[in-house]
């Protein structure tokens, strides 16, 4: 039966054949026939004719019938490989037939696919190969420019990417590609220009010196040309993009005894003709001639040495010659480029490296530039000095970079010092001693005379780069032991000094807390540094903090200072960071100190000599020493999880008690927190459902009645998140509790901004920064599981409290990856819309955000509720409330949104005259849309 099923397809494959010659009314149908025989496994190849395409006249077919055409070559090479290749060279004539004289930019794209797929497939091209590439050559450049509303969206760029990756798939082409790109290179027409340099770059990713010798004059002279005298920037990068492309193609060479060096000689001739430009007087051909070099030489190493070892020495030279610092900066910001070349190749071979013959002399201009009046002069040197020592450092002398490197330091006092810290951060590590000793006691120095002299001055803007100074080179064990000291002494400072006044105190106090918190991210790098840190800094805040508690209780404004909420929040993250990463032995040994200062008072470790009183945070009369549980919450939330707590049950309870009872919201939320980081890492099993049923029992009993709802509320919240992210059972009944308090007319809106810090990430406790349980796509699950209850609620709820529900969902939508986002939002789309006509200012923009995605990346959802949309967004634009302008038309399809446009521009002419400026700029952007809303091209 099969053999009778293969005579079948054989005889038909010859009928069809045969009818390919008869009337051209005959054609269509005869190719439908063969498009359905080549996508049958029955088909036989040996009957086709040698040369697929002979006698066959396409041209005069119509597009779909060409396209057919295509169809069915696309179909047979991907299903008959080997049978085709058999043919040998004639299959390749046969579809240069076909192709020749292909207009229709459809085709195109599927007859240049097929033409790369010959070449890289490997099928044979004989001796066609020129005859290939002219066929396919005759396109280029691409001259297309899709009309009006077309609905196959092909666009210009598509064609030009196609066919290079065409031009750029054989060497076999280079000899008559290359002359082709020359010539178009040195036409008029900018376009042809970008193609051709955007082409040769990509032949020479796989050209070799072969087949670039002959050219490699004319081209160098044709991208020579485009930099000096190019009228276009994008032109100018393009061309330097492909001399590098050629200078590494040159560079990838094998070379044999007897071959000759095509780079050198190449490189040779790019010096000759851009070297002495950098020494001329009016320097006019400067930085074109300093472009072409750098793209060369940042080619490979071979021909990054070929370069520097011959241009370092001549800038060097001109640096000395130039007086002027404008010149002067031109020259080092040249050499700064080919510094940063070096750091591109790292030490590789660094005995032979350029820079060594050049080294006092390059370390002597940097010392000139950074001691130069000119601030640009010595910014550019400060960079330069930085890639200088942190990338070719082995390669020179550290002696001899270490000398500018002192010069830093007066930098670190004036105004703009801030790249000066950045370098200083950087070569910290490798010249430390630069950095110690005199720097760090000068910082010490003007901190000091800063604060004797604060009454009189009116800006701490001095103080405050110093703290950030000592911060930025706090990159070493050895100057982090220097530099710890002097900050811990600036905080101390404030307790020991008159009683400052409430604002600039507290900023002094905040400040010094930020350079902390930095200098302790830097130091977990090292674990040296990291314990070093930890063991000297921690103490001293909690006794700083110790202190003040108990002179706050005295009534001392140095105590209310220093227990403000803006203090102790800036102290969290420093004991947060110097706590995360210790090691667990020594993380054990540090909580085994700090817990029991909480919990019994036990102030043995602490660096202050005595105390005024008993420090019991957890008692009834404990007072404001109640506000440093946010302290403990920031030492044992970033602990590792496998780090045991001592007595965790007694500090738990405590921690609950603390958050059900306080009447100072700061205190109870820290506490609240401080439970919830534990309760995410508490092992599971019947003590930790044993826990939670305790505090379940609070929380509820704490917000049937009485005044400290609010901080029940907030128990429930964080609790709530702690067990959403590890995917804890009793977590849904907790969320469920949520979405009833969102209908009560008290605590409703609070509950509502609620479900926005279940869905973000929390910056102190709660995160994976502090080791917590963090499950993967938690944010999904989430909406998952109540997205649909809290649609439900809203329609059930009465008219006072439906904001809230929209208000929570808003939150839930705005947390959720884009992709999900974008998936999700059509089945809320309604709801959304309804949302924009709620009061609550909140709910209108994170309705708006939620909308955003969904206008740009699904506009033929939204253009089903164009009427709706149009309406919401202009009544925002006269709302009081709202800040911004609606925004631009969304992409939706044109015909729905041209009916709206003379109404949308007679609305927005309102906002023209709002008060506010953001509000009058944004009106014009969003007017002048609509006014070229269905021009030509838009």
């Amino acid at each position: 039966m099969l053999d009778v099923c293969f005579r079948a397809v054989t005889h038909l494959v010859l009928f069809y054949e045969n009818r390919l010659k008869d009337h051209h009314l005959v054609i269509p149908a005869v190719l439908q026939g063969l498009h359905a025989l080549v996508s049958s496994l029955l088909l036989q190849l040996q009957p086709l004719s040698s040369r697929p395409g002979e006698g066959f006249q396409g041209r005069s077919l119509p597009q779909l019938d060409r396209h057919t055409v295509y169809s069915i070559i696309t179909n047979v090479m991907r299903t008959r490989e080997e049978e085709l290749k058999g043919l040998g060279a004639d299959f390749t004539f046969g579809f240069i037939q076909v192709m020749d004289g292909e207009k229709d930019p459809r085709n195109l794209l599927v007859a240049f696919q097929i033409v790369r797929d010959l070449i890289l497939e490997g099928y044979v091209l004989g001796p066609f190969v020129e005859e290939l590439f002219e066929v396919t050559s005759c396109y280029f450049p691409i001259d297309f420019t899709p009309p009006p509303n077309d609905p196959h969206c092909i666009q210009r760029e598509d064609l030009i990417v196609s066919l290079r990756a065409v031009l750029a798939s054989t060497p076999q082409f280079a000899e008559f590609l290359l002359p082709l790109l020359i010539e178009k290179m040195d036409s008029e027409m900018q376009s042809a220009k970008l193609d051709s340099l955007q082409t040769l770059s990509a032949c020479c990713t796989i050209y070799g010196q072969k087949e670039l010798q002959e050219f490699l004059p004319s081209l160098w002279s044709s991208l020579r040309r485009e930099v000096f005298q190019t009228a276009s920037e994008r032109v100018e990068a393009e061309a330097l993009a492909a001399l590098h492309g050629l200078a590494a193609c040159l560079s990838r060479s094998v070379l044999s005894s007897d071959t000759e060096d095509l780079l050198d000689s190449f490189l040779s001739g790019v010096l000759q003709d851009c070297r002495h430009h950098l020494c001329e007087p009016d320097m006019k051909l400067v930085w074109p001639s300093a472009k072409l070099l750098q793209a060369a030489a940042g080619a490979s190493f071979r021909a990054g040495h070929r370069i520097t070892s011959s241009v370092v020495p001549l800038l060097l030279e001109q640096y000395n010659q130039h007086l002027q610092s404008s010149q002067r900066r031109t020259i080092l910001e040249m050499l700064l480029g080919f510094l940063e070349l070096q750091q591109k190749w790292g030490h590789e071979d660094e005995e032979e490296s350029a820079l060594l013959c050049s080294q006092a002399p390059l370390c002597s201009v940097l010392f000139s530039a950074l001691t130069d009046p000119s601030v640009q002069l010595q910014l550019v040197g400060i960079r330069a000095l930085t890639v200088l020592g942190t990338a070719v450092l082995q390669a020179l002398c550290p002696l001899r970079v270490a000398g500018p490197t002192r010069r830093l330091s007066p930098l670190l006092f004036l105004p703009r010092s801030m790249a000066a810290m950045e370098a200083a951060g950087s070569l910290a590590p490798i010249y430390p001693g630069a950095f110690t000793g005199r720097m760090v006691q000068r910082l010490a120095e003007e901190l000091q005379s800063e604060r004797e002299e604060e009454g009189r001055r009116s800006t701490h803007s001095l103080r405050a780069r110093c703290l950030q100074a000592l911060a930025a080179v706090s990159t070493h064990p050895g100057i982090v032991q220097e530099t710890v000291p002097v900050l811990l002494q600036c905080l101390r400072q404030v307790p020991k000094g008159k009683a400052p006044r409430e604002s600039s105190g507290a900023c002094d106090v905040v400040a010094v807390c930020q350079s902390l918190q930095r200098v302790a991210v830097q130091c977990q790098r090292d674990a040296e540094s990291c314990w070093y840190y930890h063991q000297t800094v921690v103490p001293c805040l909690l006794a700083v903090a110790v202190q003040a508690a108990m002179q706050e209780n005295a009534h001392s404004p140095v105590g209310k200072l220093l227990l403000e909420e803006e203090v102790l929040t800036a102290m969290v993250p420093v004991v947060s960071a110097a706590s995360a990463h210790l090691c667990p032995e020594l993380a054990a040994q540090s909580v085994s100190q700090v817990v029991p200062l909480f919990l019994d008072g036990e102030v043995s470790f602490l660096p202050q000599d005595s105390f005024p009183c008993p420090f019991q945070p957890f008692q009834v009369s404990g007072g404001s020493q109640r506000r440093l549980v946010a302290l403990l919450m920031a030492f044992v939330c970033s602990l590792p999880r496998n780090v045991p707590i001592p007595q965790q049950d007694r500090l738990l309870q405590e921690l609950l008690a603390l958050s059900c009872s306080c009447d100072c919201p700061f205190t109870a939320t820290a506490a609240a927190k401080c439970f919830a980081g534990l309760v995410n890492k508490y092992p599971p099993g019947q003590q930790l459902d044993q826990l939670l049923e305790t505090a379940v029992n609070r929380m509820e009993a704490g917000l049937a009645e009485g005044p400290l709802r609010t901080q029940a509320l907030a128990l429930l919240l964080w609790v709530t998140k702690a067990l959403v992210l590890r995917y804890h059972p009793l977590s849904s009944r907790l969320t469920d509790k949520l979405l009833g308090l969102l209908g009560d007319p008290e605590l409703g809106p609070a509950v509502a901004d609620g479900f926005s810090l279940l869905m973000a990430d929390s910056p102190d406790v709660l995160h994976k920064g502090c080791h917590a349980d963090v499950r993967i796509m938690f944010r999904q699950r989430f909406f998952t599981d109540n997205v649909p209850k809290l649609v439900q609620g809203f329609h059930a709820a009465g008219p006072g409290v439906k904001a809230n529900y929209l208000k929570g969902l808003s939150h839930v939508l705005n947390h959720l990856p884009r992709p999900v986002l974008v998936t999700e939002l059509p089945t809320l789309l309604s709801l959304l819309l309804e949302a924009l006509s709620c009061p609550d200012r909140v709910v209108q923009l994170s309705t708006l955000s939620c909308l955003q995605p969904l206008l740009l990346e699904a506009p033929h959802v939204m253009s089903l509720h164009v009427d709706t949309l149009v309406t919401k967004f202009l009544g925002l634009t006269s709302s009081p409330a709202m800040v911004r302008a609606p925004p631009a038309p969304f992409p939706a399809p044109l015909p729905p949104l041209l009916p709206y446009k003379p109404r949308v521009i007679r609305a927005l002419a309102k906002p023209l005259d709002d008060m506010k400026r953001l509000v009058r700029k944004e009106a014009v952007v969003a007017r002048g849309e609509w006014f070229l809303l269905g021009s030509p091209g838009r």
